[in-house]
């Protein structure tokens, strides 16, 4: 395979009601980092949404349109992204590491008979290839991987392992119309109907100030109180896995490798012990705070400060101050 024939990077764009995520944006400015001489183009199903992408930094865009991409459809979205690949002989393709992103890098991959990487958390040029690093056993270690002999390197990358760029508004870059049309063949599954959750409110990833109670909180009762300490530090309460499967509050809050991957500037967690399994998700936030009654806690080992003590009473404690201080 002559590999100079491959430059450009695509970067998938995820978005609802005509707003990128911010993650996607991310991803034009990890695409940027790596591009080598190459463009960095953003596809997305969404017009407004390909020219934001533009003004975060795209070189242009493509605009996937079709009766088929009316409902959104993992094979249908993945072919569709394969065939743009394809024809612009892309070097690698970015999704966000989020349920979506990470559902599609397998599947365009296999389309493409080359590798891919999830939850990439850095990335830099190693010769002609991408050296993506990764966290493995759960956050424990990091992992250089390299896909080597095939093209193109197919990666989701986690929210908050690279800054946006400044926006430049008003930026102009080709915006390419494709009209897609994918074989019956390739579709495995149909979506016959779609229950919309409430989870607008909740945008964990793109939080900066996240707290975050855990089976220590002791009861439903006790876990809403978090709700106050939220309002006075405009941040998004979250949860471990434990408090989701009590039924205290819906699965759109959980944080840790089967909910949700954060990376938000101050975290607190309070009744939350530390499984490896939760700590997965939160550990790339800037600032951590741990607050656990069990001193020998491992949430302390990751924690920049950690306060011993029952949550349910450091909790209004930590409130009170906070007025003060406001």
């Amino acid at each position: 395979m002559a590999f100079e024939e491959y430059k450009d990077i695509l970067v998938v764009i995820e978005g609802a009601d005509g707003k990128p995520a911010g993650v996607s944006l991310e991803n034009v400015n990890a695409a940027k980092s790596v591009a080598n001489g190459g463009k960095v183009i953003a596809v997305s199903t969404c017009e407004a949404c390909a020219k934001t992408a533009i003004e975060f930094g795209a070189d242009c865009a493509f605009v996937v349109e079709g009766a088929q991409f009316e409902v959104y459809n993992a094979d249908v979205m993945a072919d569709a992204v394969a065939q743009l690949a394809g024809e612009v002989k892309a070097a690698a393709v970015f999704t966000a590491a989020t349920p979506k992103g990470k559902d599609l890098v397998p599947r365009i991959a296999a389309k493409l008979a080359t590798g891919c990487v999830n939850d990439v958390t850095g990335m830099e040029l190693d010769g002609e290839n991408i050296k993506f690093a990764t966290p493995v056993y759960g956050g424990g270690i990091i992992s250089d991987v390299v896909i080597e002999g095939s093209r193109p390197q197919v990666a989701s990358i986690r929210s908050g392992s690279f800054g946006k760029a400044e926006p430049e508004a008003g930026k102009a870059g080709e915006i390419v119309k494709k009209a897609i049309t994918v074989a019956d063949d390739a579709i495995k599954f149909q979506v016959k109907d779609a229950v919309e959750e409430i989870t607008d409110a909740v945008n964990l990833e793109e939080a900066e100030v996240i707290v975050t109670g855990g089976r220590g909180m002791g009861s439903k009762e006790n876990y809403e109180k978090l709700n106050e300490l939220c309002d006075l530090l405009g941040a998004q309460l979250g949860c471990s896995r434990p408090v989701y499967e009590e039924g205290w509050i819906s699965r759109a809050h959980q944080v840790g490798q089967s909910g949700k991957i954060v990376a938000p500037k101050l975290y607190i967690a309070f009744g939350i012990s530390g499984a490896i399994q939760h700590v997965a998700g939160m550990i790339g936030s800037g600032y951590i705070v741990a607050i656990n009654k069990d001193e020998e806690a491992p949430i302390f080992d990751v924690a920049d400060v950690g306060i011993v003590g029952n949550a349910n009473e450091v909790l209004p404690l930590m409130i009170e101050e906070i007025k003060k201080f406001k």
